[in-house]
Order: C-alpha cells, then sequence, then structure tokens
C-alpha cells in the first residue's frame, strides 16, 4: 500500500495523485468516480469527512458513470466541491456531457488518470491470463484539447515534479476545470480477490497468486 502512495520509480501512479488531492480537499470533496483501477484507488485512499461523499457505481460497472453523476452531485451539494475521477477508458464513454458542463456551468473538477489501457481488465490479464492483452490498451484524444472546445480549461501533467502546482490549479481555479495525468502503464492495484475465489481468499501482492 504504501509503496503505491509513495513510489519510488519515474513513472507517477494513481495512489499518489489521489493523496496529494487530499492535502487538498482536506476531507470536504465529494469525489464522484467512474469504472477501473482509478476507482479501487479512490475508494481506498480518499479522505472524507462526511457521510455521502463517496459516489460511485460500485460492482455495477457502469463505464461513464462519473462526469453525469458528478453533475448531478453539483446541484445536489453546490456548496461541497465536486471533483470527478476517471480513466481513459470511462471518459470516452461520456465525454459528450462536458456540452452539459459548458452550458450550465456546475463547478465540477474533472481528474482523468491515464495509463493508456483498460487498466483493470489488464490486469486480470496479466496475472490469470500469462499477459495475454486483448482489446486492453487504448489510443486517447487529447483531452485538454477537447475540453477548450467545450470552453472547459484544463492541463496536462506528465512528471512526478509538476504534479502538486497542476492539482492546486485546478482545485483552486474558478469553475469547471479539466486536469489529465498520465500514469504508469502496468501498475497493478492490491488487495484483490481472485477469480472464483471468496473474500477470505484476499491477496496483496502478485507473488499471492
Amino acid at each position: 500500500i504504501q509503496n503505491e502512495i509513495y513510489p519510488s520509480g519515474d513513472e507517477l501512479t494513481m495512489g499518489e495523485e489521489i493523496h496529494n488531492l487530499n492535502k487538498l480537499t482536506k476531507g470536504e470533496a465529494i469525489m464522484v468516480t467512474d469504472v477501473g483501477q482509478h476507482q479501487m484507488i479512490t475508494c481506498r485512499y480518499a479522505h472524507y469527512k462526511h457521510s455521502k461523499s463517496n459516489i460511485t457505481s460500485g460492482g455495477l460497472g457502469t463505464m461513464g458513470f462519473a462526469i453525469p453523476a458528478a453533475i448531478g452531485a453539483y446541484y445536489g451539494a453546490m456548496t461541497r466541491q465536486v471533483i470527478a475521477i476517471m480513466g481513459d477508458g470511462g471518459v470516452q464513454m461520456s465525454i459528450q456531457e462536458l456540452g452539459t458542463i459548458m452550458q450550465f456551468k456546475p463547478n465540477i473538477k474533472l481528474l482523468i488518470l491515464n495509463n493508456n489501457f483498460l487498466g483493470m481488465v489488464r490486469q486480470w490479464q496479466e496475472l490469470f491470463n500469462e499477459s495475454r492483452y486483448s482489446c486492453v490498451a487504448i489510443e486517447s484524444p487529447d483531452y485538454v484539447q477537447v475540453a477548450r472546445g467545450y470552453k472547459i480549461p484544463g492541463k496536462r501533467v506528465e512528471k512526478r515534479e509538476d504534479l502538486q502546482n497542476a492539482l492546486e490549479q485546478m482545485f483552486h481555479h474558478k469553475g469547471s476545470y479539466l486536469l489529465e495525468v498520465v500514469v504508469g502503464r502496468e501498475n497493478n492495484i492490491f488487495p484483490m480477490v481472485p477469480q472464483g475465489k471468496s473474500v477470505s481468499e484476499v491477496v496483496f501482492n502478485k507473488n499471492e497468486i
């Protein structure tokens, strides 16, 4: 767990984004997740001081959930900061809802954790199918330019030294803002329950599988 939050490698990890985001939200924000590895990381590491602050589709696996759900969360709690956290797979399933944000101007922060994979499916294929990847690699558009087309400012971050300033810029911007963070392509998320196993057989690292 600690290695996910405080990595020693050059690549950014999803865990450190959420860890750094906690410093800014101080547990006061509503965080809406899409579906995938970022969802698992957010649900594990995000800090909340209030109930009804973690909005997720859970095991339903509703990719594309984050943006429309974040819009709804904003109108349900207009005095609180709403942050939509997405992967590069799910965001493309409802990215057209940026048009709703453009028209009605809710204050929503959009954080894309981009590993150019359907990360959770890739992880299962690595661990249980000997890394025989099929239909999991994703090419992404320029999300910052897409957002600007909807009159939403944005930024892309690839280096650790730029991360905290970019998160602060997103968080303190008045109005909606999109931040894309490029993370390591093959970081795995643990603990997990292997296929066909019970919760009592949860594993905490790759070597236990």
